[in-house]
């Protein structure tokens, strides 16, 4: 008996793996319904192989493949680096980022292809289910969701491998080394199975976009970075896009085995989850804009938005990107970087990025002012006059 009800066309995001590659067959054998695969390019490169055959040798009536690579760079990974959000002082949001994208252009895909629900292949325990579905509510609040892993009675990885099987549905998961891949423009991150006991340490041939450290090369590469309103915009003096920018410092940076992580993060859901991630262009950006930063934005501008970058990772994280405190967040980081101009120098050597100068045409750094061997305009002995006005409370704690 299926449970087709309402439902006759269903738009899946579908990536070729294993979950929804056994979802796109489950959808069809539990509600009865046409499947459209849908498939967002965010940089997945080599993933997107084949996958239209593939889904139609599933049972799809359509595959639809979009190119966000852009947009996601341009509208979704440059705002976070001139916000410098860093979700938990370590994740530099790289799936998180995706999926409100995604999320978006999926329900587009749906509305064009006369579907009445959609349906998704994160499972009940993560975040992505959360990041999907707010963007769903918030932008197609009508359309009917479909979230097979709080449906149906596949309880884990082996069970979706073995109904794999049985309706020989091509894998490339195995039960020796079933964790989870996702990969886009900024990061490749793993998770799941042998990953799950935070003592395991990755295997070194899982990584796929970063040399290990003790394999990087022994001489060094140094790079520019060149910035315009907060946003990276060139590398060496060339000017790029942002996915060019991100294709280009991820090869480089990768090659130095630079940004690797290996956490155990909160996830929004109420549990702790082990994570491993590779994020190389990523970390050189972040490094990069902290230390443009340095020198062309005000102090109190710097700590208010040092004060909401953590709020805006976990807005970010949690799924409401397109939720008012989102937007109001973004507009305020975006009016705090028109100063934020200039280039910056950083060495890449064995997984560190080593800033080792910026120069900006709006700089506020002044060297007269803060040298040791001019005047520059500073009486010294102003400062005594500061330092006891600072204390004055101080003293006042003092007294008997």
């Amino acid at each position: 008996m299926t449970r087709r009800g309402s439902v006759k066309k269903v738009c899946l995001a579908y990536s070729g793996g294993l979950d929804t590659s056994v979802i796109l067959r489950w959808l069809i054998e539990e509600y009865g319904c046409e499947v459209v695969a849908y498939c967002a390019d965010v940089g997945q490169e080599e993933e997107l192989s084949g996958l239209p055959e593939k889904a139609k040798a599933s049972g799809a009536v359509d595959c639809v493949i979009r190119d966000l690579r852009e947009e996601f760079a341009r509208d979704f990974v440059m705002p976070a680096i001139r916000a410098n959000a860093v979700y938990e002082g370590t994740y530099l949001l790289g799936t998180s980022l995706a999926r409100p994208l995604i999320a978006k252009d999926h329900v587009e895909v749906a509305r064009q292809k006369g579907c009445d629900a959609v349906a998704h292949g994160a499972t009940g325990k993560g975040n992505d289910q959360v990041r999907f579905e707010l963007t769903y509510q918030a932008l197609a609040p009508e359309i009917r969701v479909i979230a097979p892993w709080r449906e149906w009675d596949l309880v884990s990885r082996s069970d979706c491998l073995a109904y794999a099987e049985k309706y020989d549905i091509p894998v490339s998961a195995t039960l020796k080394k079933p964790y989870s891949i996702d990969r886009n423009l900024l990061h490749c991150s793993y998770e799941g199975g042998i990953l799950e006991d935070p003592w395991n340490a990755p295997d070194e041939e899982m990584f796929q976009l970063t040399l290990s450290p003790e394999a990087a090369p022994e001489v060094p590469s140094e790079i520019a970075i060149g910035f315009e309103g907060g946003t990276p915009v060139a590398l060496d003096g060339e000017t790029l896009t942002p996915a060019e920018l991100l294709i280009r410092l991820n090869a480089l940076a990768g090659g130095h085995g630079v940004g690797r992580v290996d956490m155990v993060e909160n996830r929004f859901v109420g549990m702790k989850s082990r994570g491993v991630y590779e994020t190389p262009g990523g970390t050189v950006l972040h490094v990069a804009h902290r230390a443009i930063e340095s020198i062309t934005l005000d102090r109190e501008v710097m700590h208010e938005r040092d004060r909401i970058a953590p709020r805006f990772a976990e807005i970010v994280y949690n799924g409401f990107w397109y939720a008012p405190e989102g937007e109001l967040l973004r507009r305020f980081v975006d009016h705090s970087q028109t100063n934020v101009t200039g280039e910056v120098r950083v060495k890449l050597y064995k997984g560190n990025v080593i800033v080792t100068g910026r120069r900006s045409p709006v700089s506020l750094y002044s060297q007269e002012t803060a040298s040791f061997d001019e005047r520059g305009g500073y009486d010294q002995a102003d400062a005594a006059g500061f330092i006891r006005l600072q204390g004055l409370r101080i003293r006042g704690r003092g007294r008997p």
